[in-house]
């Protein structure tokens, strides 16, 4: 009872405050939900608020003061740790959501993608397509070799043919053109359906947990059109729905997972991760 005689409730500012903290935390653990560093800061901040109460309880001064002084240490292992995810926080503060000319140029590149993707469809070559949207991608331009040419079915298909010396790795197209052939994406590190997924198409996941970049892959074993977006793999298209998916992907006028996700429920894809036949792919 003398804890609660004693206790003070805020005042408008303290709720204010309060509100905005626990709107902060939710972004934060929404932001790490599915990816590797889940895990981690979940059992980082048990482990410390457990130390925390367990000192304070039993009244342990010198672990309590010690731990105080460890938290500047803390911090910066959180940096440590978490510095993929923050790189990739940072980059989406970094968007220009009102530059909408990059992206209404692209239109005019969906037609050659469309037919260029089917026509490697059928011939079952394997193919790693990314298109950059509003964060750029020069980083991984830099990896491949400079090709800045116009997006045409027919250079799509020779760059991907099996004895082409830039087959190996994946394009980018940045605005109308292809910037890079040959490039090199980042591994995904998710955990969940790795040992299913082959190298193209954890590739393919990799650099849209780094960057916005739509990325097209073709199954070098099945022929199967997959599209990747904000780390998240869509496989078994059909060209009908590949069709309207990248169409609706490549015209739209706002980015978010939210819209992505409400297009592939709208053409009835199945959002479960669908195992690849082969590992290599």
């Amino acid at each position: 009872m003398n804890f609660i005689n004693n206790f003070e409730w805020p005042d408008g500012q303290g709720w204010f405050e309060i509100i905005i903290l626990a709107i902060l935390m939710y972004s934060i653990f929404r932001f790490f939900k599915g990816t590797r560093g889940s895990s981690i800061l979940s059992g980082l901040i048990v482990f410390f608020i457990s130390l925390y109460v367990l000192t304070s309880v039993i009244n342990l001064t010198v672990l309590n003061w010690l731990l105080s002084k460890l938290t500047l240490y803390f911090s910066l292992a959180i940096i440590i740790i978490f510095q993929p995810e923050i790189r990739r926080a940072l980059a989406r503060l970094g968007r220009k959501p009102w530059n909408k000319k990059s992206v209404s140029s692209q239109k005019n590149i969906i037609q050659p993608l469309i037919i260029g993707t089917k026509s490697l469809s059928q011939k079952k070559i394997g193919a790693l397509i990314a298109i950059e949207r509003e964060i750029g991608t020069r980083s991984f331009q830099d990896t491949g070799t400079e090709i800045n040419a116009v997006v045409s079915p027919e250079l799509i298909t020779s760059i991907f043919f099996p004895r082409s010396t830039l087959h190996d790795g994946g394009i980018i197209i940045s605005g109308t053109k292809i910037k890079s052939a040959g490039c090199i994406f980042p591994l995904s590190q998710k955990d969940q359906a790795n040992k299913s997924l082959g190298t193209r198409h954890r590739a393919a996941i990799g650099i849209t947990e780094e960057t916005d970049a739509v990325v097209i892959v073709v199954s070098e074993q099945t022929g199967a059109i997959s599209i990747a977006y904000n780390g998240k793999l869509r496989r078994g298209l059909s060209d009908d729905r590949f069709d309207r998916i990248i169409t609706s992907m490549l015209t739209r006028k706002r980015t978010g997972l939210d819209h992505f996700r409400k297009k592939i429920d709208s053409e009835n894809i199945n959002v479960e991760a669908i195992k690849l036949e082969d590992s290599d792919d």
